[in-house]
């Protein structure tokens, strides 16, 4: 068929039909996917129709990239590093595959020529919420880096039909909705039903001998599942690399059942698809009751099975055995919930390829790397043994015998020391009967990893300590890191362009490029263009707020931002006690000569925690009460704006003068929201926890607000017996606070609404919030001084940004590639 063109668009007999990347091109490719695609003329066409088109032509673009990348690694038999993570946060795809590509102006023209606004396009995306937080976030970051350092790399996940819920604000309270990014179809995804892995669930086992002799092993499922694989590519910045996301979505063997069907059994007729799909229905179902924790398992299981499954089909592409996998792949553990892993690799290599078990655990242990991310013993997963039994006969059978085997070279080691041997146990039989998973990730990897300096530490100290003692060489840290891809590039493109004025590009993919910015700190220029930037930053975040909330708040005020999961170890409420203190002092003292604040919460409560609920509930009591006080409310505000996410975390970011970064020390792994807002120069005020020892450092003491008792200091307080009822009684201000909170001031009356919260903090605080309540409070004042000049808080504002290279996620892959990986970058050159 002609095609009739536009001038400058390109004709469809021309080579570089869909992958051109002129303005024209992509008008044309929007065009025409609007007609093959959507079925729609552009008259007609919904803004949701327009994002799809854009979204297609930009996948067509990276499609070149990903088959040839696939290509050379099967022709060159790339070590491949294999990621699994039962979470990927991986945010919007159109705007950091814009970036990647290098078509994001052309694009913006292109749509533009179409009547249509990029920006406008960007927000109609919808946002896989595939994971909690930091977990599936870093995960995100990993990937980017991954294929941006040309590290051949496959990550592999669950495609979650619900992802974490949306959060909406009702009378002050949480309110969660269904995730169903899914509703306006998701153009990134390319589905494999072709390629299918059976996982077994449940039933029994059968011991036998075979015909050589052999002690054989069957496992006899009362439940089969099907894995599908669900593919999106993850393209490399300014390279040809496209990496592979293969998340796997649940279904049944058989989706109807004719025969139930015809005898009027309708119900059992779709009954084996209904439970099937179960398992990949939702994101972290609640696992209180016993039935959740089942279909946690079962979802742990589920793409683990699958995913080593598949790794062992794309190998046997090449070579008739097993014996090489470990050279072909290393397989990092991201947490404990893909640890199941090391049994069934053993099962796989055991039962299914016959291999002698000595051999298979050489190869399992070469294998497998595992990374902690808690400090907190009651996070690390484990699970009851009946249920174990239950959902994993084989699996548990295999965890035996690799104990029995562990505890017996520990026994030759620590002769008599019972306390070692139930210390390093993959099985507490201390009370009831659990299996521990963190013990088996670490007795079945070749690496161990904390994620900050400090966190690595205190894993040795505490949580590992055992296996830090049995296997020290083990041991290493890996800091997190975040790209500066999506929260730099894409996230804040004003502060982008006026970089790429003053130093050039470079630091997109060499972020220690920033350095440069040290000798601009002192340009008065400068200094004013990056004043410019930041305001306008906060416009947009402004503008966001009255739209989700309908709070106006001033630009110029100091923006003062919290922005992560809601949990009583991270302080929102000693957050939320500063601001009453501030409205304290205001009342009294009245607001001339004070700088105006902003307080900014963000962030999620898990569906069943109360404390965390009724704390997002104080905050918004606090912005009903104090936002409407027209003695106040022009230099104090309080907001909460709802379902942070990654694309709220583009707004957020940029626009945020003060971060608050204020765990209890030695609580926060790492965390790296510390990172993005540094990176988009915030100042920090933090305790020494998690990664913020390492930012201090390399920002500069000078350069950081610190405060709070570090990690040594919070343990010997509570082991010298803590009485956070005495500090109450001896501090006045902090007394006044907690009075308000008590007399329904800032409930309507209710002097009930908030008992729970002063009674757990006046009893119990298990956090030490009171403990570090007069050093916090002496912090934000010298906040507020350096707030108060403009000059001084520009320059800490810059030299924070300048001093942030060491934070890239480019930085930590190349230490993974490097020190447990041993993986190197293979070049994807595109056919002339």
């Amino acid at each position: 068929m002609e095609k009739v063109t536009k001038p400058g668009a390109r004709s469809l007999d021309n080579d570089e039909v869909r992958s051109g990347n002129t303005v024209a091109d992509i008008r044309c490719d929007i065009v025409e996917n609007l007609f093959c695609n959507q079925g729609k003329f552009p008259e007609v066409a919904t803004r949701n129709d327009y994002y799809l088109a854009l979204a297609y032509a930009v996948r067509d673009r990276m499609m070149h990239k990903w088959i040839r990348t696939a290509r050379t690694y099967f022709e060159k038999e790339s070590r491949t590093a294999v990621y699994l993570s039962a979470e990927f946060l991986m945010g919007p795809q159109l705007g950091k595959n814009l970036v990647n590509l290098g078509i994001l102006e052309q694009a913006r023209e292109a749509i533009k020529e179409l009547g249509q606004d990029l920006d406008v396009l960007l927000d109609q995306e919808e946002e896989p919420g595939l994971g909690n937080g930091g977990l599936g976030r870093l995960a995100a970051c990993y990937m980017d880096s991954m294929a941006t350092l040309e590290v051949p790399a496959i990550g592999y996940g669950i495609r979650y039909e619900f992802g974490i819920f949306d959060q909406a604000i009702r009378d002050g309270w949480q309110v969660e909705m269904s995730d169903r990014w899914l509703r306006l179809g998701y153009p990134w995804e390319i589905i494999h039903p072709e390629i299918q892995y059976q996982v077994k669930l449940g039933g029994h086992t059968e011991h036998y001998t075979d015909d050589k002799g052999r002690y054989r092993v069957r496992w006899v499922p009362n439940r089969v599942v099907m894995g599908t694989p669900c593919d999106t590519p993850v393209l490399g910045y300014a390279v040809n690399t496209a990496n592979m996301l293969r998340l796997w979505k649940a279904e049944a063997p058989e989706s109807f059942d004719f025969q139930a069907f015809n005898v009027g059994d309708y119900y059992r007729a779709v009954n084996e698809k209904v439970v099937s799909e179960n398992i990949t229905k939702v994101l972290y179902p609640n696992d209180e009751p016993a039935v959740g924790k089942q279909l946690r398992l079962e979802q742990q299981y589920f793409f683990v099975s699958c995913s080593l499954q598949d790794m062992i089909r794309i190998y046997k592409q090449r070579e008739k055995t097993l014996v090489g996998f470990d050279k072909k792949y290393v397989v990092q553990l991201n947490d404990t919930h893909p640890a199941i892993g090391v049994a069934e690799l053993m099962r796989l290599l055991v039962d299914e390829h016959e291999m002698a078990w000595e051999d298979a655990w050489e190869i399992t242990t070469n294998t497998f790397a595992y990374t902690n991310h808690t400090l907190l013993p009651e996070a690390l997963e484990k699970w009851p043994l009946p249920l174990f039994a239950r959902v994993l006969p084989r699996h548990l059978e295999i965890i035996y015998e690799i104990n029995r085997r562990f505890l017996d070279g520990v026994w030759q080691k620590y002769p008599d020391d019972i306390q070692k041997l139930q210390s390093l146990s993959l099985i507490d039989e201390t009370g009831e009967k659990y299996v521990r998973m963190a013990n088996l990730a670490c007795v079945g990897s070749r690496a161990i990893n904390g994620v900050a300096a400090l966190h690595s530490e205190l894993l040795k100290e505490t949580v590992l300590k055992d296996f830090y003692e049995l296997w020290p060489e083990k041991f290493s840290n890996k800091t997190n890191g975040v790209t500066p891809r999506r929260f730099m590039v894409l996230a804040n493109p004003g502060l982008t362009r006026l970089l790429g004025s003053r130093i050039g590009s470079e630091w997109v993919r060499d972020l220690d490029e920033l350095r440069r910015l040290e000798k601009l700190a002192g340009d008065a220029g400068f200094c004013e263009d990056w004043r410019r930037v930041k305001l306008e930053n906060k416009r947009v975040l402004a503008e966001a707020i009255k739209k989700a909330t309908g709070a106006v708040v001033d630009p110029s005020s100091m923006f003062d931002i919290q922005v992560k999961r809601i949990h009583e170890y991270k302080r929102q409420h000693l957050n939320a006690l500063h601001v009453v203190t501030l409205y304290n002092r205001l009342k009294k003292s009245g607001t001339k000569g004070v700088a105006p604040r902003t307080v900014i919460f963000g962030g999620k409560a898990a569906p069943g925690y109360f404390m965390a609920k009724l704390i997002i509930k104080l905050i918004n009591s606090l912005a009903e009460v104090i936002n409407n006080d027209p003695a106040v409310n022009d230099v104090l505000k309080v907001v909460f704006f709802p379902d942070f996410n990654v694309k709220n975390a583009h707004r957020v970011y940029p626009a945020a003068d003060l971060s608050e970064q204020i765990s209890t020390a030695g609580k926060e792994a790492s965390g790296t929201g510390n990172m993005k807002f540094s990176l988009n120069g915030a100042l920090t005020i933090g305790t020494l926890d998690g990664a913020n020892v390492e930012i201090r450092e390399e920002v500069g003491a000078e350069n950081f607000f610190l405060f709070g008792l570090n990690a040594d200091e919070v343990e010997k307080r509570k082991a010298e017996g803590y009485r956070p009822w005495v500090i109450l009684e001896q501090n006045a201000e902090l007394r006044e606070v907690m009075d308000c909170l008590g007399s329904g001031a800032f409930s309507r009356g209710d002097r009930a609404l908030f008992a729970p919260l002063i009674k757990s903090l006046s009893d119990r605080d298990e956090y030490l919030l009171f403990a570090d309540y007069p050093s916090y409070i002496e912090s934000q004042d010298r906040v507020s001084q350096a707030y108060g000049d403009p000059k001084r808080w520009t320059r800490m504002s810059i030299l924070n940004v300048a001093r942030m290279g060491k934070f890239s996620s480019d930085r930590a892959i190349r230490e993974y590639c490097r020190d447990i990986w041993k993986v190197q970058p293979v070049k994807v050159e595109m056919p002339e």
